[in-house]
């Protein structure tokens, strides 16, 4: 009978998967990639707080390097509990300010015009974010909204057309970019590698920029459920303040939780439904566990198997158009 339970770890179980993935960290980084430690980029969040305390078992602080890139929409937390996270592991770190970037590439402004599409008065001193209606709700099409605050607090929300959805996606992905841009530059610096932070939600659900934060050399913990993260961070006595972090975007002016932004569930919950569903769980049975109908685990498996396809975009590698004799490995 399906438990929430089943997505934890057994008893003893976070210890050893630390101990197998510290050990895998040193072989594929000093084998096979050739390369003597590992550049993370400090977020403040759990995943990024546990990849970092890994690279720091597996290397030693001496050869973790953790970059802060913080820009103008950055959360206060971001920078506290980042620099928590480093100096609890004594490890190196580097400031790299992200916003006269986001400014000269035009980031904010192509955010704000596609804004101000639905907002003409949408300007300086306001904030914004998009949220995504709850999946277990309906079965309506589930479409963003846009919401934004004036300078003396009044928010409004409207519907976002795909054009202005589009628009100011595809301008906040510059962030992502940006980032990992810079950890290749101190990873090519100093010939470490580049840890990639996911965990196994983010990763199979699509919840993250190609070619951004989706870019690494190593992911440790994508196949880690987001529970599992926090077992582990549990054992590598992860600071508190960072255990209680509530998971955020932390991509928007306005304070985000991931849950409204894309998964529409909180992260246990999510958990759960994708374990349900990876095991082949009726969901009748994940209803009962999860204190759901159903009907609404229905949805979220759909909701689920959608993200997954439109995953495959992200996953997928360069395609190469080869002549039949290169495919072969014949000489051209």
């Amino acid at each position: 009978m399906f438990s929430t339970a089943d997505v934890r770890f057994a008893p003893g179980g976070a210890a050893a998967e630390v101990e197998r993935i510290t050990q895998a960290l040193r072989e594929k980084t000093l084998r096979d990639l050739r390369r003597r430690g590992a550049v993370v980029g400090l977020s403040g969040g759990i995943d990024s707080s546990v990849c970092v305390a890994l690279c720091a078992r597996a290397f030693g602080p001496e050869r973790v390097l953790g970059l802060f890139m913080n820009e103008a929409d950055s959360s206060a937390d971001t920078v506290r509990l980042g620099r928590l996270a480093a100096s609890h592991l004594g490890i190196r770190t580097h400031d790299e300010p992200l916003t006269p970037m986001l400014e000269a590439a035009g980031c904010y402004a192509r955010r704000d015009a596609a804004i101000r599409t639905l907002f003409p008065r949408y300007g300086k001193g306001w904030r914004s974010k998009i949220v995504l209606p709850n999946v277990i709700e309906s079965d309506r099409l589930r479409i963003f909204t846009l919401v934004v605050e004036s300078p003396d607090g009044e928010q409004h929300q409207v519907r976002m057309p795909p054009e202005v959805y589009m628009q100011v996606v595809a301008a906040t992905n510059f962030k992502q970019r940006f980032r990992k841009m810079l950890e290749y530059y101190h990873a090519d610096r100093e010939n470490y590698a580049v840890i990639g932070t996911p965990n196994l939600l983010e990763y199979d659900q699509g919840f993250f920029v190609k070619q951004g934060d989706g870019a690494a050399d190593i992911k440790p913990i994508a196949h880690l459920y987001k529970t599992q993260v926090y077992q582990l961070a549990e054992f590598l006595k992860v600071p508190d303040d960072i255990r209680k972090r509530p998971p955020t975007t932390d991509t928007y002016s306005l304070p985000q939780s991931q849950e409204e932004f894309y998964f529409s569930l909180p992260y246990d919950r999510m958990d759960a439904c994708l374990y349900a569903r990876n095991h082949r769980v009726p969901a009748a049975e994940a209803a009962k566990a999860l204190g759901l109908t159903p009907e609404q685990v229905e949805r979220v498996y759909r909701d689920i198997d959608s993200k997954r396809a439109a995953a495959r975009y992200l996953h997928s590698p360069p395609v190469v158009i080869a002549r039949d004799d290169q495919a072969s490995g014949k000489p051209a």
